[in-house]
C-alpha cells in the first residue's frame, strides 16, 4: 500500500490539529522510511520478481525491524513519546502519532501476501493478499486516499496561494507516483529500490511545507 498510508496521515489532522502534516506523514510512513536504509545496510532483504503479485514486482524476503508488529509498536512508542517530550505537547498527540506508526502494519497486512512479520525474530507471518487483485487494490486505496484528502481539505484552509496550490500539487503528485508505480516498468535491482525509496523523505518535507501555509478552519476548531 502507498497512498493508503498517506490517506491516514491526511485524515489524522482532524484528530491532532496541532501536529504538522509532515509529522503525520513521518508517522504513517515510518516503516517505509526506515526500510530502504535497512536494505542498504543489508539488515533486511527484498527481491525484484516481476509478476510475483498482480500489483508489485517486489518480493519481501525479510523486514522484521521496519515492518513487524512488535517493531512498529516500539517505533510508535518512541516516536510518539519523542514528539510529546520535544514539543511539550499533549499526550493525545503522541497517541495519534504512535497509532499512525502502527497503522502501517495493519494496512500492509490487508494488502500483502502472508509475509508481514509479527515479531522481530519469530516465523509468524500474516497477510490477506489484496495484491492478488489489481482492481480491488486500486479501488480500496483510491477510496482511502479520497477520504483522507477530503478530511484534510475540509478541516484546514490555505493561508495563502502556497497553501492552496502546494496542497493540491501534493495530492496530484502522490496520485501520479502511485499510478507510475503500478503501471511503470519494474525497478532494475533491489539496490535501485532502496535508493528510490529514500525519496519518501521529500514527501515528509513537502508535508511540513504545506502545513505551514494552511490553518485549521475556525468553524471546526
Amino acid at each position: 500500500m502507498f497512498i493508503g498510508h498517506f490517506a491516514l496521515g491526511l485524515g489524522a489532522k482532524r484528530a491532532a490539529p496541532a501536529v504538522s502534516l509532515g509529522t503525520l506523514f513521518l508517522a504513517c510512513q515510518l516503516a517505509d522510511l526506515l526500510w530502504p536504509t535497512f536494505l542498504l545496510l543489508g539488515i533486511e532483504v527484498v527481491k525484484v520478481q516481476p509478476g510475483d503479485t498482480a500489483v508489485t514486482p517486489l518480493t519481501f524476503v525479510s523486514y522484521p525491524y521496519s515492518h513487524s508488529l512488535v517493531a512498529l509498536l516500539i517505533w510508535g512508542v518512541v516516536l510518539g513519546a519523542a514528539y510529546v517530550l520535544i514539543r511539550r505537547s499533549r499526550v493525545a498527540a503522541g497517541v495519534v502519532i504512535g497509532a499512525l506508526v502502527l497503522s502501517h502494519w495493519i494496512l500492509d497486512v490487508l494488502t500483502h501476501r502472508p509475509d508481514m512479520p509479527v515479531t522481530i525474530g519469530g516465523s509468524a507471518r500474516l497477510g490477506l493478499d489484496l495484491w492478488d487483485s489489481l482492481p480491488a487494490t486500486v479501488a480500496i486505496e483510491l477510496l482511502l486516499f479520497a477520504l483522507g484528502v477530503g478530511v484534510y481539505a475540509r478541516f484546514t484552509e490555505a493561508r495563502d496561494r502556497r497553501g492552496k496550490f502546494g496542497f493540491w500539487g501534493l495530492v496530484g503528485f502522490l496520485a501520479a507516483v502511485y499510478f507510475v508505480n503500478l503501471f511503470g516498468p519494474p525497478p532494475p535491482s533491489a539496490t535501485a529500490v532502496a535508493w528510490g525509496a529514500q525519496a519518501l523523505w521529500l514527501l515528509v518535507v513537502w508535508g511540513y511545507w504545506v502545513d505551514r501555509h494552511r490553518q485549521v478552519r475556525t468553524r471546526d476548531a
